[in-house]
Formats: structure tokens, C-alpha cells, sequence
């Protein structure tokens, strides 16, 4: 069985923690080695996201790996959250850089996700399984390719234990980063994050935002589609699916898949993995 994670996003409201607790089910299923969860703008890191990781953790029995930020913190916030998750049982943590919280002027006690990782690694030294983020069509602030290569070295030398990618449509970025990061001395595992297609508008604004290219192929296909909701959702899963196929042919060590809290998609695609 392809080894799997799974993302969800912290719910704020009571029908999206009715949206999750439905989707539950069928994607526990799937097995998946752990689930991360994100934090939100605006702070909610500090509320939201420790309340699902908890929900998760003793509700349905799974793996959480929270996600952590270290724009607008202090250390001493920082420190504060990870000894909550360390309380909780947490064994992994995804430790990014993140976005500047709305309405906040300084970037807090740490500048880059490198730093993070050298904070837990020396603070919590061996307790923590640290995964970062990487960019195989380059985070969408970065100058260029080697400049982006750079700063995920930066995480690896800091200590982080792997690595999950963005979302992205095109097998060769991926294998292309691999490699390139390879040749740099990485030797950690690169996990690829893959995005089930549920709503193509809803990620047309998800890949605007992040930097990660829709191929011109696959648009003109779902435009052809108009308002045929079934069509588009099947034409979605035959290419995620492929990619997947693809990915783990040529070497791909697991999938990390963005669910954004819904099942239908993620097992579509899983569904077409196994058969």
C-alpha cells in the first residue's frame, strides 16, 4: 500500500467541524501514517490548530503532526506551544516559516524556518520528527531556482528530518528538484504534496496565491467541462491519480495529500491508485 499523510486545515466554525468530522472516516481508512494540521491567520495557530491536533489525537487515534510558524512569535510563545505538543503526545512537527500575521509589524524572534528547526533541534533535541516545507517551482518570494535551493539546504544542515513539497502538476519539477537537491548533499526523504482536484476556481485562487503552476493543458480541458461538476471531478482524479503513478515509479517515497478537509477527491484519486 503506497504509504500515505494526510492534511486538514483547523476548523473555526461549527459546520467546518461538521465538513471534518464527516470526511474522517473514509480518509482514516486510508491509513494514513499521520495527519498534519495548518495553522491559520491571524494567530490562530495559538488557539485553533492545538485544539484539532488534540481532537485528532484522542477522538479518532491518529498520528498529528502540528503545523508551527515562526512569524509573529517569540521564542518564548514558540517554546510554549511546543511543550504543549510534547505534552500531547505529538512526535512530529512541520516547521515552516510562514506568513507575517495580519496587523503585526516584526516578524517575531525568528526571521527564517532554519532557524525554527535549530531552535526545536536544540531545545527538544531527539523528540521531535521535523519535517519542513520545499518548493519545486520555487516559493513564490524567491529570486530564482539556486537562491530557493539554497534556503531548503538551509533547513536540512538545521536539523529538519524531511522534507513535503508544495502542490504541484508537473512530475519533472519534482524530479528535477530531487535531483538537484541530491547534488547539494541532501539526503533526507522528499515527500510530494499532492492536491485532488474537487474545485478547479476554489484552486485556480490556492495556486495563484502559492506559486504553483497549473498546467495550460489541464485548464483548457476544465474549461470545456463549463459547469459539468462530474466531469470536471473525474477528468480531476484521472490526473492526480497519473501524477501519483508517475511519482512513485520514478522514486517518490510516500504522498502527503492536501485534503482541505474533505474525503470525496483524496479517494477518488486513492481509488484509482489501488485498483
Amino acid at each position: 500500500m503506497v504509504p500515505i499523510s494526510l492534511e486538514f486545515f483547523p476548523p473555526k466554525t461549527e459546520e467546518q467541524r461538521a465538513q471534518l468530522e464527516r470526511a474522517l472516516p473514509r480518509l482514516k481508512a486510508l491509513a494514513p501514517e499521520y495527519v498534519s494540521v495548518t495553522f491559520g491567520a491571524g494567530g490562530s495557530t495559538l488557539t485553533h490548530t492545538p485544539r484539532t491536533v488534540q481532537h485528532l489525537r484522542e477522538a479518532h487515534e491518529l498520528e498529528v503532526a502540528p503545523h508551527v510558524s515562526c512569524m509573529g512569535g517569540s521564542r518564548e510563545e514558540i517554546g510554549a506551544l511546543l511543550e504543549r505538543y510534547k505534552a500531547m503526545g505529538c512526535k512530529r512537527i512541520v516547521a515552516l516559516r510562514g506568513d507575517l500575521p495580519s496587523g503585526m509589524a516584526t516578524p517575531g524572534d525568528f526571521r527564517y524556518a532554519s532557524e525554527l528547526v535549530d531552535f526545536i533541534r536544540r531545545e527538544h533535541d531527539g523528540f521531535f520528527h521535523i519535517e519542513v516545507a520545499c518548493y519545486p517551482e520555487c516559493h513564490p518570494q524567491s529570486e530564482h531556482a539556486q537562491s530557493d535551493l539554497k534556503h531548503f539546504k538551509a533547513k536540512i544542515d538545521a536539523g529538519a528530518d524531511g522534507a513535503i513539497t508544495q502542490y504541484f502538476y508537473n512530475a519533472d519539477a519534482y524530479f528535477r528538484f530531487v535531483d538537484e537537491a541530491h547534488k547539494l548533499g541532501v539526503e533526507v526523504p522528499i515527500v510530494p504534496g499532492v492536491m485532488p482536484i474537487a474545485n478547479f476556481a476554489q484552486l485556480r485562487r490556492f495556486s495563484d496565491l502559492c506559486g504553483a503552476e497549473i498546467p495550460r493543458w489541464i485548464s483548457k480541458r476544465m474549461a470545456a467541462y463549463g459547469d459539468d461538476a462530474d466531469s470536471i471531478r473525474e477528468f480531476g482524479a484521472d490526473i492526480v491519480a497519473a501524477l501519483c503513478q508517475r511519482l512513485l515509479a520514478g522514486g517518490a517515497p510516500a504522498l502527503h495529500v492536501y485534503t482541505i478537509n474533505r474525503a470525496r477527491a483524496t479517494m477518488a484519486v486513492m481509488e484509482r491508485l489501488q485498483s
